[in-house]
């Protein structure tokens, strides 16, 4: 196929490709969370159980996909049906769509190469509220209402600091192509710059929802959260959603923090650009779960007060820092190479002992007043 109609025909393939890509990978990532946090949590599987599940247990994420698409939907009495049934279907195509900028190699293997990629993922990223509102407003249910609410003002609130720690790579590369960033890491820059991967990554976990941010569907307080009167195949696209989310911020954080598709061999061989961005990814991927098995979950106000009086701070203090470092280095003459990367490592490493200070300080003042605070004072 040559010419303009064979240009649209590989570019459709390719884009249903990288469409199927992570709803096919979500089904091993669900084996293996359920896996690790089994091991962590010392829980019976259902091969241990006495039920046959298959080796290492690898059908019984099948099974559940299928259980799932042959139960009944049911639509509540009083629901608005035709946003109640919008929610789900946006929720999965928001989580698909931010992987055609995905760079899953040097060439070829990326759908398209936006010159503003990483401006392309928050915009999309930000219609996932959209969905949370949709699907509990629509619910006629208080505890659906309460859980979009959270989840609305959860992610808004997390997505400063997301934003903040991706205009980093964005500053230190000149450029919001998801390749040039990945170019422009001769060394990763999660050891250029750790104090903005600290802070993308714990944005992340707070806009998928892990553990301590949990606060959308806590099930102890409010069932299920926005997605509690759905059933059958469209709480299957929540949660199919909520997986997808995880392996994209985990993509994205390799993309912007380790490198993304760089390795050994990737020059003779391209295609293993896609294996070593996988292998990244499911690193980050893992400490989700981790977070996810092994963190308590935090009260609305403490994750919200957590983001207004720290991360947003801290995000606007490590943005202009990394800013003023690589100017005066440039002003040096220091303008790349491992003497500008050892520069901003060192003005990494005074900001965050310089955090670490004034948390000392806040702290042992919060103690002194609480040590001085007399029964029935301020009590009114």
């Amino acid at each position: 196929m040559t010419g303009l109609g064979g240009e649209v025909i590989r570019t459709l393939l390719g884009a249903f490709a990288m469409a199927l890509f992570p709803l096919v990978v979500v089904v091993f990532l669900i084996w293996e969370a359920r896996k690790v946090i089994g091991r962590m949590q010392d829980r019976l599987g259902p091969t241990n159980a006495g039920t046959y599940a298959g080796p290492f247990a690898l059908f019984q994420t099948v099974a559940d996909g299928i259980k799932i698409l042959t139960k009944e939907l049911i639509i509540p009495t009083g629901a608005d049906r035709g946003v109640f049934v919008a929610a789900p279907i946006l929720v999965v195509t928001v989580a698909i769509a931010v992987w055609a900028v995905i760079p899953l190699g040097p060439t070829g293997l990326q759908v398209v190469d936006l010159d503003i990629g990483a401006f392309y993922v928050v915009a999309i990223s930000a219609l996932a509220p959209f969905s949370m509102i949709m699907a509990g407003w629509s619910s006629r249910n208080k505890y659906a209402e309460v859980g979009a609410f959270r989840a609305v003002s959860q992610i808004v609130g997390y997505e400063i600091p997301q934003v903040l720690a991706l205009l980093i790579p964005v500053l230190l590369t000149g450029s919001l192509s998801l390749q040039d960033i990945i170019r422009a890491q001769d060394i990763a820059f999660i050891f250029v710059v750790p104090l903005a991967a600290f802070s993308f990554l714990i944005a992340c976990v707070a806009e998928v929802g892990r553990l301590p941010f949990e606060l959308a569907e806590a099930d102890s307080e409010i069932v299920a959260g926005y997605f509690t009167e759905y059933s059958g195949m469209m709480f299957g696209a929540f949660y199919l959603g909520e997986f997808i989310n995880n392996l994209t911020v985990s993509v994205i954080f390799s993309v912007l923090f380790l490198g993304g598709w760089r390795g050994p061999w990737v020059d003779q061989v391209p295609w293993l650009g896609a294996v070593w961005l996988m292998a990244k990814a499911l690193l980050v991927f893992n400490v989700l779960v981790l977070f996810w098995a092994a963190m308590p979950r935090l009260r609305i106000d403490q994750v919200l007060a957590f983001n207004w009086k720290f991360m947003v701070p801290l995000g606007l203090v490590e943005l202009v820092t990394v800013a003023i470092a690589d100017k005066t280095m440039e002003s040096l003459g220091v303008a790349q190479g491992w003497e500008r990367s050892a520069g901003l490592l060192v003005a990494n490493l005074v900001l965050g002992l310089a955090i670490v200070g004034v948390l000392s300080l806040v702290g042992r003042e919060a103690k002194r007043r609480r040590s001085f605070r007399r029964p029935g004072v301020g009590a009114a």
